[in-house]
């Protein structure tokens, strides 16, 4: 049996306007380099062609002043995470958010609970509402040894003290939207990096994340289809980074650790107008034919769309398997 952990941090999702991130460019810095000026301790920076989502613990969020460049979701969130005898589990061969399709995001979706989630280098959070826990423990407790982490120690939830009436027949109760994806063509790097050798990198940091949206000498066409894309979390210690091959290019290659095969990885990316935070079911409806194919995959959900970066040699076959599966949904 594995574990799932609902980790100590209670979690604000925002999202700061491209226009307005000159007034957050110093409580950025202090929250990505100056770790001892701030009691954060998790925290997940995300650009896309929108916007910057910023999810971070309650310590964190202090640091940023109410803005119009600010939105804010108004629940707070807890992170969960899947570990199996002590491990970050490695049920199947697959990587990410496959291995917990089946196990954490379907369940979860049958029972109307929203999720958002946020792959890593290291691990996958699973982040629900506070106020959607009970449903969580009475729906995954048949399946998992349930803890709660409060102040460094792990401790065991006590399933009976969580009463809540889970639906019934609720297969027939999810109506499932089906919404497009886009697959841009740039390939993508999942990495790492020693905290101690953040310094060293802050420079082309810095410029990637606050002045990257300066004009670029590439070609217009290249411009066109390629997607702006890059996240950076430092949580609980740990640094993840998600950049396209062309941003890679700009940091020095022998402080960015990859996985063995340094693989390249290609996106998806699900919706064709902001998502809400209240639809359910999307994160299964993607990951679930993914974890079919026992094909790897990292999901990392934002303000307005979702992601799934995918191995560059299962594009075509994720494409396909999509595909079949959207039908199915649109014709069910």
């Amino acid at each position: 049996m594995m574990d799932l952990h609902i980790l100590d941090h209670r979690l604000r999702v925002t999202s700061i306007s491209k226009s307005g991130l000159e007034h957050f460019t110093h409580p950025l810095i202090k929250l990505i380099f100056l770790r001892n000026r701030t009691r954060c301790k998790f925290f997940s920076l995300t650009e896309t062609p929108e916007n910057f989502t910023l999810v971070l613990d309650e310590e964190g969020f202090k640091e940023l002043q109410p803005s119009e460049h600010l939105q804010v979701e108004s629940s707070t969130w807890l992170p969960l995470n899947v570990v199996s005898n002590g491990n970050v589990s490695s049920s199947s061969q697959a990587v990410g958010v496959t291995k917990i399709a089946k196990s954490v995001i379907a369940p979860l979706a049958q029972q109307h609970v929203s999720v958002f989630m946020l792959s890593t280098y290291q691990t996958d959070f699973i982040l629900v509402r506070e106020k959607d826990l009970s449903v969580v423990v009475s729906t995954l407790k048949e399946e998992f040894s349930i803890y709660q982490e409060v102040e460094g120690e792990s401790v065991p939830v006590r399933c009976q003290d969580v009463t809540h009436n889970l639906q019934k027949n609720s297969k027939e109760a999810i109506q499932l939207t089906v919404h497009p994806v886009l697959i841009p063509p740039n390939q993508f790097c999942v990495m790492s990096l020693d905290p101690d050798t953040l310094p060293s990198i802050a420079t082309t940091l810095i410029d990637v994340l606050f002045y990257s949206s300066s004009p670029k000498e590439e070609s217009p066409d290249q411009e066109l289809d390629c997607i702006k894309f890059f996240s950076f979390s430092l949580i609980d210690g740990y640094i993840s980074l998600v950049m396209d091959s062309e941003a890679q290019r700009q940091f020095p290659s022998d402080l960015l650790f990859t996985s063995s095969s340094g693989e390249l990885w290609r996106m998806v990316r699900i919706g064709g107008q902001p998502l809400g935070f209240d639809e359910c079911g999307i994160v299964a409806q993607i990951s679930q034919p993914l974890a079919d194919g026992d094909i790897s995959a990292y999901y990392i959900s934002t303000f307005s769309f979702d992601h799934v970066l995918v191995p560059e040699e299962d594009i075509v076959s994720v494409m396909g398997m999509l595909q079949h599966h959207r039908k199915e949904a649109a014709t069910s």
